[in-house]
């Protein structure tokens, strides 16, 4: 069975969302009768979609997760350090979201238990502070945007994961050997399913602000590193973007991560 897959989004973005899960087996695939699913969107800030995962997108997702037979959806995030993560939510929507039928639950990690685990053989990461109902739920699936980043090059799949860290944490990551730390991290981090929307992608800047670019695609898969690999890819193929000069496979966060593999 292929471990990714992209298509271009017709008219429909549920059937589009479908598709592209369904090259890889589908929905029912990843999740069984009665389980919990725990999604980790991008609400890092509030700023507009790419900045920030389309609440059209999430919300399509998590009906999607609900026909095939997942008991409950967790919706899970924590913003950046700098914002409240429950007031960015709420600019943006979220919580309107519990008003659905099926309704997911919206959980600010920052309100709820945390714990602490440590990185195996961590160099630049010794331990973590996360969320614990990661050890709670029966499938994670995270929904990263396509995005370039003003300190890690690049934003997808790998970077996703900082937003499992409780926020103070990640003060002292972005200081030094930030794509190193990225790569660490995602040793205890352990999705099932990658849905990338690379509808709308910023070419340069980012992960807030950037210059938009419209590849109109949404990539899937159950492997971080392919993911991000072609996301960079579509990236690069935009002139004026900040990858240009740039190897995927030696993105240090994905170089490090694949080492580690």
């Amino acid at each position: 069975m292929n471990n990714f897959s992209k298509v271009e989004v017709g008219n429909n973005l549920r059937d589009s969302i479908k598709e592209v899960v369904d090259s890889l087996g589908g929905f029912s695939h990843f999740i069984s009768q009665g389980e919990v699913v725990l999604i980790k969107p991008n609400f890092n800030t509030a700023d507009p979609f790419p900045a920030s995962t389309d609440i059209s997108f999430l919300k399509e997702v998590i009906s999607l997760i609900y026909s095939a037979g997942a008991k409950a959806v967790i919706v899970g995030e924590s913003s950046t350090y700098s914002r409240n993560t429950r007031k960015e939510m709420e600019k943006l929507g979220v919580f309107d979201l519990e008003k659905e039928t099926p309704a997911p639950k919206i959980y600010v990690f920052e309100e709820r238990e945390w714990i602490k685990k440590e990185i195996p053989e961590g160099k630049y990461l010794k331990k973590v502070t996360v969320p614990k109902i990661l050890d709670k739920v029966d499938k994670l699936i995270l929904l990263p945007c396509l995005k370039t980043h003003s300190y890690a090059q690049f934003t997808g799949a790998l970077k996703l994961s900082v937003g499992f860290m409780k926020p103070w944490e990640r003060i002292p990551m972005h200081l030094k050997n930030l794509q190193e730390k990225i790569a660490e991290l995602n040793r205890i981090i352990n999705p099932d399913l990658i849905i990338m929307d690379g509808r709308k992608c910023f070419i340069n800047q980012g992960p807030s602000k950037g210059e938009v670019r419209e590849p109109g695609i949404i990539l899937a898969s159950t492997d971080r590193a392919v993911c991000d690999i072609a996301g960079i890819k579509i990236i690069q193929s935009y002139a004026g973007n900040s990858l240009k000069n740039v190897v995927p496979e030696e993105v240090v966060q994905i170089k490090n991560f694949l080492e580690e593999k």
